[in-house]
């Protein structure tokens, strides 16, 4: 069985890490995006990722100097999201220092740049993005764009096949209704989507405690069947480090990638 990562997330607004619930509510800063950034690289998180979060809402260029800066302090992979629409974005950000591009909007708005950005640069550098609500009556996820603020009408399960037909190397689910609210990651879409694709898939949104980790990463009928786990809310404010996450899952007999004293 392939080792869990543990992610931190880092949502970035005007030069800020910021977090809020539901995408909307509750803003609060949350700190320096490169002190955040060595932070998790002294807890060994395995990777780290930042999200512009309202660079497509807002029309704003890629954010190549936060990027660059924390290329050049950090070692650990590091992928960037917000406002890549086109394959020079793609091309920019690779050269700032990232090692993956997350796309959503600009996929949503023309699917065939998850293929061109594959075939040129690799689908191993290809996140594929998608902010996803429950629909009103229950049954299955909408996909939203534009920071979660326009409901595009797809359905969830479809939009996350498509994209590995088009050649994403990963997906990252991000479930709207448990972002920040830190009851738990949603099981049910997260299994859903993992059985739909054979990518790799990152859940986020929900994490509150130790065993949401554990549920969400679990397989069976009762886990979320992830391979990865993301978190910000949990992580920034102190109630819980990677360390804690990451000694708690191999309690559980969850395979974690071991901290370099241990390797």
């Amino acid at each position: 069985m392939l080792t869990k990562r543990i992610i931190p997330c880092l949502d970035v607004q005007r030069g800020r890490v910021v977090k809020n619930v539901r995408f909307f509510e509750n803003h609060r800063d949350a700190g320096d995006p490169l002190a955040l950034a060595q932070a998790y690289e002294a807890q060994q998180a395995d990777e780290l990722v930042f999200y512009d979060i309202t660079a497509t809402h807002e029309g704003r260029s890629l954010m190549l100097d936060v990027a660059a800066q924390v290329a050049e302090q950090v070692m650990m992979p590091l992928t960037v999201g917000g406002g890549v629409g086109a394959l020079t974005d793609f091309r920019q950000l690779l050269l700032a220092g990232a090692d993956k591009i997350s796309v959503n909007s600009g996929a949503l708005t023309r699917p065939e740049l998850i293929r061109e950005a594959s075939d040129h640069h690799g689908a191993q550098c290809v996140m594929l993005s998608i902010d996803a609500k429950r629909r009103p009556d229950g049954h299955g996820w909408n996909v939203y764009r534009a920071g979660g603020r326009i409901d595009t009408g797809l359905d969830l399960i479809e939009w996350a096949t498509r994209g590995q037909e088009l050649g994403a190397g990963e997906i990252c689910l991000n479930v709207m209704d448990a972002d920040g609210t830190r009851a738990g990651f949603d099981l049910e879409a997260t299994r859903a989507v993992s059985r739909a694709v054979d990518l790799p898939v990152i859940a986020s949104g929900g994490a509150g405690q130790l065993s949401d980790f554990r549920d969400v990463l679990l397989g069976g009928d009762a886990g979320g069947q992830a391979d990865a786990a993301l978190a910000a809310s949990v992580f920034h404010f102190g109630e819980l480090t990677v360390p804690q996450v990451k000694a708690y899952l191999r309690g559980q007999g969850l395979p974690v990638r071991p901290e370099w004293r241990d390797a």
